[in-house]
């Protein structure tokens, strides 16, 4: 049995804080503070860029329910046994607030609703996606941490230092007798952090644009999420393709097709966008609306 307590991290006692007849659920806040840290960092980076202040609050109004409803649906469909089958309640599926968002559909349909959002305030959308790279590292670091009130999503049994110590009622089948596990939110929660830091520095070194910002946080993330995947315990139906966990796959596929729009797109069109506003729009007339 591995057992590091004494010098382990503990869980919480609970994720949930009753006020009044109210629940306060740890996952929902972590969620809506890494929201409200991208917006902050969004808007200063974006009048940096030239944009106008409050923009990219609007757009995260597009970005951020589209980001829920992706990271959702991404969820559900690798976990489907969760929800569907024999004994399972599929309403449940719905039940965000419990748990469950998978940062590629996140990603994918947050940045339909940037790209929605940046159409209609007539914003270019590559500078939009740029700006907001580190900002959704820094979000996504803040977001894992309701995995720690959870107790969920944890790697393999270990006896460091570090090690976090899960309740009997949340160890996987199989892992019963270990009592400290690897924390892999803390791993990736640390992993982002960097990540942000990384782009931000590339990004005023190198005046990177067209996109490639974005590209650089892709690929710098998967190459981390490769690896604290590789130590998660949890059961996915979707599991072992290969012998590789799904989210491994992809994240395998997504560094090789970041690395390779940094590189390409980065000698067809090195620098920066002069203009953040699309060709054709008047900024004087968005400034007007605003």
């Amino acid at each position: 049995m591995l057992s590091s307590i004494g010098t382990s991290i503990p869980s919480p006692p609970t994720g949930v804080w009753e006020i009044g007849p109210f629940p306060l659920r740890a996952y929902a806040v972590c969620i809506i503070l890494g929201v409200f840290a991208a917006v902050w960092i969004g808007n200063r980076r974006w009048v940096a860029r030239g944009g106008q202040p409050g923009q990219m609050a609007d757009i995260a109004l597009w970005a951020v329910p589209f980001g829920l409803v992706g990271g959702r649906l991404y969820h559900v469909l690798t976990d489907y046994e969760l929800y569907f089958g024999e004994g399972r309640n599929p309403i449940s599926a719905l039940y965000v607030w419990q748990g469950g968002l998978g940062i590629w559909g996140a990603i994918a349909l947050g940045a339909v609703g940037a790209w929605i959002g940046a159409r209609r305030m007539g914003l270019r959308f590559l500078p939009v996606a740029d700006t907001l790279a580190p900002a959704v590292a820094v979000a996504h670091a803040i977001g894992r941490w309701g995995n720690y009130f959870n107790q969920e999503l944890f790697g393999r049994p270990t006896d460091l230092p570090w090690g976090l110590e899960i309740d009997p009622e949340n160890r996987p089948s199989g892992y019963l007798d270990a009592t400290t596990f690897h924390p892999t939110f803390l791993y990736e929660s640390l992993w982002l952090l960097g990540v942000a830091a990384l782009v931000i520095w590339a990004d005023r070194r190198f005046r990177l644009g067209h996109g490639r910002v974005f590209a650089l946080y892709v690929a710098a993330y998967t190459l981390g999420r490769a690896w604290t995947e590789s130590l998660r315990i949890d059961s996915v139906q979707m599991d072992d393709v290969l012998g590789l966990r799904v989210n491994v796959w992809v994240s395998l596929l997504l560094l090789v097709a970041a690395t390779a729009y940094f590189v390409v797109v980065g000698r067809r069109r090195p620098g920066r966008e002069e203009s953040v506003v699309r060709d054709g729009h008047d900024p004087g007339a968005e400034a007007a609306v605003r």
